[in-house]
């Protein structure tokens, strides 16, 4: 299969790279998407060579693209993204194995519409996690396995993996990971973390999986922020209690929403559309000056507590690499949340965390 990589010297990059700023810290990350990984958007691809040492996909190893059908598999756009990232040196993160959004509805169902019973579903987990897995074994380094399993209130989810296996599908998915790659690290991610109800769920649900026999090797905290949420000092807490279960902590989906909401809600819950919903386009010919400086001091005092618990992070990774791929730019809406500007240049947000890395 014929790649193209590139060369980081196609775009002038001169600020330095953050992947070297923090260098014996944790990795740093990007979610990248299929124009990125294969060279068609040559501008985004050099940024992600030169910034960064850790690659995430944003959609293309979830189950509604990589198996579609039952008994059809599409593995042109993964196998690019992988290849993309050894050519490149880098870290690989698969993402994500079992969830509720972006999985077939026939993964639930029979050929009439019903409920398929436990063990019906149980196999399809199982031939899908040793599949996907046991193709890239060596070469993705870590799977998010289990993703947003967990209400607000910390209880489990009503999913379909839930009503029709029970809890048990959690310990089950982890097995069949660990059966596929006993080499890989495999992870849990959330959103809302830092929320104390959701917190305690997520403690319960690793300690749960470690009692089982299961080895977690990190929590992924998206880390879909706010400019005023979470707090720093949330922020500082949600890493100390996961670490007490001798996990690491990996932010995961990095990106800070700078646009105001008309309703508080302070998750990702993709099915909570009034939470985007905005009375007008508030920032559609540009971001204040004044609203860049907040962003660069909220990203440099995220990045301050990230480094006070470097041993503890793995990993931080960025929910995209310039303001134009990021998912925030919803209905219309013009968003600002990331590093990099429409154009591929740093922002100050970017200044405010090389100072983090330099200076902490």
């Amino acid at each position: 299969m014929a790649l193209l990589v590139l060369s980081a010297g196609e775009e002038a990059v001169s600020q330095p790279a953050l992947k070297n700023v923090y260098s014996g810290r944790f990795l740093i990350g990007a979610a990248v998407n299929s124009r990125q990984f294969s060279g068609e958007d040559k501008r985004g691809a050099a940024l992600v060579m030169a910034q960064f040492n850790s690659i995430t996909p944003e959609n293309n190893l979830k189950w509604q693209l990589i198996h579609p059908q039952p008994g059809k598999y599409d593995f042109d756009a993964a196998d690019r993204y992988v290849e993309f990232g050894e050519k490149n040196g880098m870290v690989i993160i698969g993402h994500t194995l079992v969830w509720h959004n972006q999985t077939p509805r026939w993964v639930f169902e029979d050929s009439t519409g019903k409920p398929v019973d436990r063990e019906t579903l149980l196999k399809r987990m199982h031939d899908h996690i040793l599949t996907v897995v046991g193709r890239y074994k060596g070469k993705i380094k870590g799977w998010d396995v289990v993703n947003e399993a967990l209400n607000e209130d910390g209880s489990l989810r009503e999913t379909p993996w839930l009503k029709i296996i029970g809890e048990e599908y959690l310990v089950k998915a982890y097995q069949f990971a660990h059966e596929a790659d006993p080499d890989a690290q495999l992870y849990y991610n959330d959103y809302s973390l830092e929320n104390a109800p959701k917190r305690e769920g997520a403690i319960r649900l690793i300690k749960n999986l470690q009692s089982a026999g299961v080895h977690v090797a990190a929590v992924g905290t998206q880390g879909h922020y706010k400019m005023d949420w979470p707090r720093l000092d949330q922020v500082d807490s949600t890493i100390d209690a996961f670490s007490k279960l001798g996990v690491k902590v990996n932010i995961t989906e990095l990106d800070i929403d700078v646009v105001p909401a008309t309703q508080v809600n302070r998750g990702a819950d993709l099915s909570v559309n009034s939470y985007h919903m905005v009375k007008e386009d508030v920032y559609a010919n540009g971001l204040p000056d004044s609203v860049q400086t907040e962003l660069a001091n909220r990203y440099e005092g995220l990045f301050t507590v990230f480094v006070k618990h470097a041993g503890e992070v793995g990993r931080v990774t960025f929910w995209g690499v310039t303001d134009g791929d990021s998912w925030l730019n919803w209905r219309g809406r013009v968003n600002y949340p990331l590093l990099f500007d429409r154009n591929g240049k740093p922002k100050p947000a970017f200044d405010a965390v090389v100072k983090a890395g330099r200076t902490r």
